[in-house]
């Protein structure tokens, strides 16, 4: 269905992307930014878990949803990445490998399903681990301060984006070996 609850919610997370990168650009000291940003990635983040649970809860799964949801996410966390490589808090090359599997991994996706191969792709435990050490990571970065007096956001922020490179690496590998064999009948 394209307006139920699970689905507005899902519009609701490609809205608030314009409004994270835009924070940036007001007459805000910059921490008033970066908690700004933070709570609404948050916030943001969190309606990933909601329109999921909402679906299933509430027996309003669509394909277009299903289709809408990871598109948010991937949006959601490519162009937070690009801030945050802007604001020099995230290394380019971590941003390119992160946003380049999400590009592959997305047309290789494509490509199996329209040959009618798309089960040997589906979301694995590894991308959901890997997409949940990403949400942690950016949040973190995008603080970037002690939060509580204690925690080194800055810190645990590029520990946990690294982490999420490896498995971005570790479950783009998974993906690609699971499709091979789809691929080399497909390419004779």
């Amino acid at each position: 269905m394209f307006f139920n609850l699970p689905t507005l919610l899902t519009w609701a997370r490609i809205l608030a992307i314009p409004l994270i990168v835009g924070i940036f650009y007001l007459d805000l000291s910059p921490a008033t930014q970066n908690l700004s940003a933070t709570l609404l990635f948050v916030v943001t983040a969190l309606t990933d878990w909601a329109d999921g649970y909402l679906a299933r809860k509430l027996n309003m799964t669509s394909s277009f949803g299903a289709f809408l949801d990871p598109v948010a996410d991937k949006i959601l966390v490519c162009a937070t990445l690009l801030v945050l490589v802007k604001l020099g808090r995230l290394d380019d090359f971590i941003a390119l490998v992160i946003v380049g599997r999400e590009i592959a991994i997305s047309a290789l996706r494509e490509w199996m399903a329209q040959i009618g191969a798309s089960r040997s792709v589906a979301v694995h435990m590894l991308g959901k681990i890997k997409t949940t050490v990403q949400m942690l990571a950016i949040p973190f970065l995008l603080f970037d301060g002690r939060l509580f007096g204690l925690i080194d956001t800055r810190l645990w922020g590029t520990l946990l984006i690294y982490i999420a490179a490896v498995l971005t690496i570790w479950s783009m590998a998974y993906y690609l070996r699971k499709a091979l064999p789809e691929i080399r009948s497909k390419a004779r």
